[in-house]
């Protein structure tokens, strides 16, 4: 059956049948080696299984208390209607669910759970790949360090990774780095094989690599090869290859891989219900840039620690300097060259990404429809994890950016 004919409803893995039956049906079983976790309509269920598919380091959550999360249920958020961007087209919160292909969401207000929904095999207690969501986790144990004085971030990156010295990021400063104004050749085009995201991909083995591949296999090696291309700090370009420098760099400044780090500094403090997990490459490094497994409801405590300005069950969890940093945005005029249309007056900094408006929105933003939106000015934050055909975030943002808006300013004024 083409792709180009399923909706979220006909590709739903459960309806697909994939990977049911003791044992499934030979066409119904799906493989690693066939990418099937990486290709839709199959996607669907591997972004909830990925530890099945590739290794894995777990971030463990302790054996602290959890963090509850109060609820508040409402029945009034599936009619809420917006104008999808471009189109012109009406829709309601409900129908947009089905447009992003979404496999889980959850709305928070004034610090409640009051929405909060799963769609084919994705459940409350299963964690789900938030691809380039992982990267604003990083980002904040970067400004964590910063905060503490561990870290310069006018700093070069050849001083603080000498192994990258004769890279493209060699004179790049860590702000550079952080805020993604590091010019270096390299692609993100995900449709591309040969561009620079496809050899990371890889580098890091996360789908077959061709016959005779002979090039890094792993990101450690696969760094030092990237290239400069123009002058850092002059204009923001998406570059997923930056975030693994700041992992890196973020686990030698801790001693430590950074699923620890981020066990230690977030998992824990915040009391999150369930460890997850983190794709590794071969040396056993988390893929910082989009490997991250959590549950929904994690993600959403993370979300509203930042939304408190760090503070979370216990207190300061992330340190209110830290928070601060990331709230106050990036460069506009850095971020206007970019020229992403559904966020005008956007900026990006610190792996995080504002969106622009009055409300101070900023938001964790991944491939495939994974999000967590921050709206301070209405006490709301929004998770969700998807499986759309289309990985870049311009082919949902449309249904997504406005849908998050209307909610948002529903709640705000209920």
């Amino acid at each position: 059956m083409p792709d180009k004919i399923l909706d979220a409803h006909s590709s739903d893995p459960v309806a697909m049948g994939w990977m049911q039956g003791l044992p499934p049906a030979p066409d119904k079983r799906l493989a690693w080696e066939r990418a099937d976790h990486m290709r839709f309509p199959t996607h669907r269920y591997a972004y909830s299984h990925m530890r099945e598919f590739l290794p894995t380091a777990r971030v463990s959550r302790g054996s602290g208390p959890v963090w509850d999360l109060p609820e508040a249920m409402r029945d009034d958020l599936d009619s809420v209607n917006f104008t999808a961007l471009g189109s012109g087209e009406e829709m309601t919160w409900e129908q947009s669910l089905s447009a992003n292909f979404t496999d889980a969401v959850l709305v928070m207000h004034q610090g409640a759970v009051v929405y909060e929904r799963y769609f084919g095999v994705t459940r409350r207690d299963t964690p789900h790949i938030a691809f380039s969501v992982t990267k604003s986790f990083v980002g904040t144990l970067a400004e964590m360090l910063i905060a503490e004085g561990r870290l310069d971030p006018a700093a070069p990156i050849a001083d603080l990774i000498p192994e990258l010295a004769a890279s493209g990021f060699g004179d790049a400063t860590l702000r550079q780095v952080m805020d993604m104004t590091t010019a270096l050749d390299f692609s993100e085009e995900y449709t591309d094989p040969t561009s620079g995201i496809g050899a990371m991909s890889n580098a890091l083995g996360l789908t077959p690599r061709p016959p005779g591949y002979a090039g890094a296999g792993d990101v450690f090696s696969f760094l030092p090869t990237i290239r400069k291309s123009g002058e850092h700090g002059q204009r923001f370009t998406y570059r997923t290859c930056n975030t693994e420098v700041l992992g890196w760099l973020v686990a030698r400044t801790e001693g430590q891989r950074i699923d620890h780090v981020l066990s230690q500094r977030i998992w824990q403090p915040l009391g999150m219900e369930q460890d997850a997990d983190w794709l590794t490459d071969s040396t056993h490094m988390p893929f910082a840039g989009g490997g991250l497994n959590p549950v929904l409801r994690d993600m959403a405590r993370f979300g509203e620690v930042m939304r408190l300005d760090g503070v979370g069950q216990g207190g300061q969890a992330i340190a209110h300097e830290a928070v601060a940093a990331i709230k106050a945005g990036g460069d506009p005029a850095t971020f206007a060259p970019a020229g992403y249309q559904t966020i005008p007056g956007g900026s990006y900094n610190s792996q995080w990404w504002a969106i622009g408006g009055n409300h101070g929105v900023f938001s964790a933003r991944g491939i495939h429809g994974q999000a967590i939106w921050i709206d301070p000015a209405a006490e709301v934050t929004i998770v969700r994890f998807g499986s759309h055909p289309i990985a870049a975030n311009t082919a949902f943002d449309p249904t997504t950016l406005p849908a998050f808006r209307a909610i948002s300013d529903h709640l705000m004024q209920a």
